[in-house]
């Protein structure tokens, strides 16, 4: 039997949805195949094995003595493992892989996949290189672009001589457009702004979140994802579409479909859907994934492909995008978790 750790929580805006992953993952893994190991991450960056009730995680109340013990993975690769600090002894735990379920920064951008990597622990999911190019909006447009994908035009505002010019950088791209942190995910301080009145404010919103940030323009049609799994050999689940009935799929529409609705499989012919999923399979290849992720992309009403971006660490409940996406080819949730741990492994 394996021994898998699987993290959450974490320095993150995201730490809630992380919670929310982590305890999904921990519900349907396979028991007769691996031993989870929780290993939770406070929001000020404490590491602790969590050994308690998993409806815990859920309702973050987790992180207490009775439950607790401190831990952290060891960079030691002859370890290859957590060292777990008890009140009169240091354990090591053996970890044969580690499932980060960590979105946002410090969890999805590839620092803890550095960590794992120094300590010689297969990662499932994307490496670091990929992981840090996907969070980035910006270098991941360019490098999809080099492939010959359809991407935004946007600029990037790096320094305040670029922030000055963000509403020159508006008047060229047009309105409406998007204002988005480069390096953050679940739309957190992202704005759609109709007019230059409340450009400044969306900028300033975006900064809260990243110390970059990229004026995009509008995709006119609607967004599909496409569920990616493998290394070399790649299988895709069936795309999906996102309803909107106004405004953008921001946080709140995201996890609790307010007003939208999501399509599985999406509403689009046979050919479209088979391009689309061949597209996302080009941008997970071009971007260095590995194991799993989603790629996302706008239809326009012309039937255009546009790249918007990947998640190397989607929502990972068993009601979240990607388990429905895989779902729909006939994969159930606990089988995604099995044969992404066996892709780190195998790897």
């Amino acid at each position: 039997m394996l021994k898998v750790a699987v993290l959450f929580g974490g320095c993150s805006s995201e730490y809630g949805v992380s919670l929310e992953s982590a305890h999904s993952v921990l519900e349907n893994i396979d028991r007769d195949k691996f031993e989870p190991v929780p290993v939770g991450i406070t929001e000020d960056g404490e590491w602790f094995r969590f050994k308690g009730d998993i409806r815990k995680i859920k309702e973050d109340g987790w992180c207490n003595p009775d439950d607790c013990v401190r831990a952290f993975v060891s960079p030691d690769r002859t370890m290859h493992g957590l060292l777990e600090v008890g009140q009169n002894e240091i354990k090591n735990i053996y970890i044969d892989a580690a499932l980060p379920v960590m979105h946002g920064k410090f969890g999805e951008d590839g620092t803890i996949q550095g960590l794992l990597e120094l300590a010689g622990i297969p990662v499932v999911g994307c490496g670091v290189l990929c992981s840090a190019l996907c969070m980035d909006k910006d270098r991941a447009h360019r490098l999809a672009n080099t492939e010959g994908i359809r991407v935004p035009r946007s600029y990037v505002l790096k320094d305040k001589k670029d922030v000055c010019r963000c509403a020159e950088y508006a008047s060229m791209l047009g309105y409406p457009l998007f204002v988005k942190p480069v390096k953050a995910g679940s739309s957190f301080g992202v704005s759609k702004v109709t007019d230059g009145k409340c450009l400044n404010e969306a900028v300033e919103r975006a900064l809260l979140y990243d110390d970059e940030v990229i004026i995009e323009e509008n995709i006119a049609g609607f967004e599909v994802g496409c569920a990616v799994m493998g290394n070399e050999d790649l299988v895709t689940g069936e795309i999906d579409e996102i309803e909107l009935q106004s405004g953008f799929f921001d946080f709140a529409e995201k996890y609790n479909l307010i007003s939208s609705k999501i399509h599985v499989p999406a509403r689009v012919s046979a050919p479209k859907a088979e391009e689309i999923k061949e597209t996302a399979k080009v941008i997970y290849k071009a971007l260095g994934c590995r194991g799993f992720a989603r790629v996302d992309m706008f239809l326009t009403p012309l039937g255009e492909i546009v790249f918007n971006e990947v998640n190397t660490i989607p929502g990972f409940t068993a009601h979240s995008r990607y388990p429905n996406m895989m779902k729909s080819v006939g994969m159930e949730f606990t089988q995604v978790i099995t044969s992404i741990i066996d892709l780190a492994v195998e790897r």
